[in-house]
């Protein structure tokens, strides 16, 4: 195994050494929202360069990327990658700094270790390739350090670390050096080129032309995914015609259209070749040390054919992933982690429950459940409100469970991570939580004299209720979290499903009374079944006004509560696989 020590591999192998992978890319062509972000564009990484793809704005530079990823199947075309063990040998660093903020380096690699290492990887081995992955990366000495207290280059680094932990045969980075310092980004740039050493096939993504000095091939795009040139920075300058590849951009975006640059770097090809050639390869061509100072890159043959027929290289077996069982493990333990360390989180946790208390306190006045009592209303209204109160915590804590990990999960998702286990690991986290502000609801509010006093099979029906409405209003906000695209949505979702459930209870207007389509809107509620099992928990009719005549709320309390019960599990089940299912759609593998 080679280590950080590693004099040939100047401290950036980590594991067994990866025998580079090669890439093609085959006339391939993406749509985006109707329109074609990408034309007819081919050419192929051989294993251990460096390739940089590059142009301006709306060139589909990330795209390309992406697409060569696997995150958008191409709509025409095909991207091969050979001599990788699938997945588990294809390492990807989006443009932001995506990993948990809230967690210590090492713990978060840790965790990433956890999900991506071999199946049965024992913990010392796994402490041990965290430890060369920071030590490779010169992060050692901030592996206690908070993410988020990182900085800018050293997220970057950590970003590339989780990567590095099952040492890849071919790495994509989107814009690495995006928004570093000149020094942070040679910093990143120089770490790239040791890895190439070491056998890494990289691709990356640029829009900084100091880059592209520093790497063997570039692909130049002009807009809207023409394909404009592929080859050595030194071909760059000859085929644009100028010592500086600034300019390059500047005539792409300014002279003739992207159509013709692309019909001008086909006839190029076909001049060169003596047939329209499908798969281009160049030999990693030397390139400076960069420690040094940089200089153009040696002229060479200007572009040389792959032929379609060259020997591929088998690719080597790939290794067994952890399963689902233990990946929702590792992801509990990192979700309760992130929980207690996110103080924002733990005051809606916390806040959310006493507030809401202290409210219907204020709210409800003592021994409205009296026998003594002459209207059921009042305690009816309490009912209610309980009732609501477990839907909104189950809801606000599912709301923005997801929606914030989105980017680090389509990013685990291509490291093999099942969506099932990230789901249940957020229930698994999330449902003791709400059994204790369920059960600590109810305790406080018998205290202070708002509910009755009552055997314990009530209580537990009290809480086998509250508890099973949180988990059902929780899975609807895992689901409303899964399928919004930023915060401020879900932010504003949480009304929006908030209304219907105080509305079409069946509180303010019984069901009987309600129009068609409220009772029918009213059957998908799962505040209205949390409302009529509580109402038959505590025999409400009978408690409050036995000599009275039956209230409005007569029909809905009658019976038993172990009915609303199963409608809430079937809530559960439902949503929860909907929003499976979502993220299968958001999320591919």
């Amino acid at each position: 195994m080679l280590t950080a020590t590693d004099p040939t591999t100047a401290g950036v192998a980590v594991g067994p050494p990866p025998t580079g992978a090669a890439v093609e890319v085959v006339s391939v062509t993406q749509v985006t929202q109707g329109r074609t972000t990408l034309h007819d564009v081919s050419f192929s990484v051989a294993p251990g360069e460096v390739v940089a793809i590059v142009g301006g704005s709306g060139a589909g530079k990330t795209t390309l990327l992406e697409t060569m990823v696997g995150i958008r199947p191409p709509a025409a075309g095909e991207v091969r990658t050979t001599g990788a063990r699938g997945r588990s040998d294809v390492g990807y660093v989006p443009q932001d700094d995506i990993i948990h903020r809230d967690l210590p380096l090492a713990r978060t690699l840790r965790y990433a270790a956890q999900l991506r290492l071999p199946a049965g990887t024992a913990p010392d081995a796994v402490d041990r390739t965290v430890d060369e992955a920071l030590a490779s990366l010169d992060l050692a000495e901030r592996a206690t350090v908070r993410v988020g207290s990182l900085s800018g280059g050293q997220r970057k680094r950590a970003s590339i670390a989780v990567e590095m932990l099952t040492r890849p045969a071919v790495f994509f980075l989107d814009e690495p050096t995006s928004g570093l310092d000149p020094a942070t980004a040679r910093e990143v740039l120089r770490l790239l080129r040791r890895l190439a050493g070491a056998g890494t096939t990289i691709v990356l993504t640029t829009h900084s032309p100091s880059d592209i000095d520093l790497c063997d091939r570039i692909v130049f795009l002009a807009r809207d995914g023409h394909l404009a040139f592929v080859g050595t920075p030194a071909e760059a300058r000859r085929h644009f015609a100028t010592g500086d590849l600034t300019v390059a951009y500047e005539r792409l975006a300014l002279e003739d259209t992207p159509e013709a640059w692309a019909e001008r770097f086909a006839s190029v090809r076909r001049r060169g070749h003596g047939h329209d050639a499908r798969h281009l390869r160049a030999a990693p061509t030397p390139v400076p040390d960069p420690d040094g100072p940089v200089v153009p890159s040696a002229p060479s043959v200007p572009v040389v054919a792959l032929a379609p027929d060259r020997p591929r290289r088998a690719a080597p077996p790939a290794h067994r992933r952890a399963g689902a069982l233990r990946q929702w493990a590792v992801l509990t333990r990192r979700s309760a982690d992130l929980l207690v360390r996110n103080r924002l989180t733990l005051a809606v946790l916390v806040g959310s429950p006493a507030l809401v208390i202290a409210m219907m306190a204020v709210l409800f006045r003592p021994g409205a459940f009296d026998p003594a009592a002459t209207s059921a209303s009042e305690a009816t209204q309490t009912v209610f409100w309980l009732a609501f109160a477990g839907f909104f915590f189950g809801l606000t804590y599912g709301l923005l469970q997801i929606v914030g990990e989105m980017a680090i999960l389509r990013r685990e998702r291509l490291a093999g991570l099942h969506v099932t286990a990230y789901v249940g690991a957020k229930v698994a986290v999330l449902t003791p939580v709400l059994l204790v502000v369920a059960g600590g609801m109810l305790a406080v509010l018998r205290a202070l004299d708002r509910l009755p006093s009552a055997g314990g099979s009530v209580y537990a029906a009290l809480l086998v209720t509250l508890t099973l409405e949180a988990l059902a209003a929780l899975a609807l906000g895992l689901l409303a979290s899964a399928a919004v695209t930023d915060v401020a949505q879900a932010t504003l979702a949480l009304p929006m499903l908030c209304f219907p459930q105080v509305l079409f209870a069946g509180a303010i207007v019984p069901v009987p009374d309600m129009a068609a389509p409220g009772r029918v809107m009213s059957v998908g509620l799962a505040n209205r079944w949390a409302f009529e099992s509580l109402g038959r928990a505590l025999d409400v009719d009978r408690l409050v006004a036995p000599l009275s005549p039956p209230s409005a709320h007569h029909a809905a309390f009658t019976g038993s509560p172990v009915a609303g019960w199963i409608v809430l599990a079937g809530f559960v089940g439902l949503l929860l696989a909907a929003t499976i299912a979502v993220l299968h759609r958001r999320a591919p593998a």
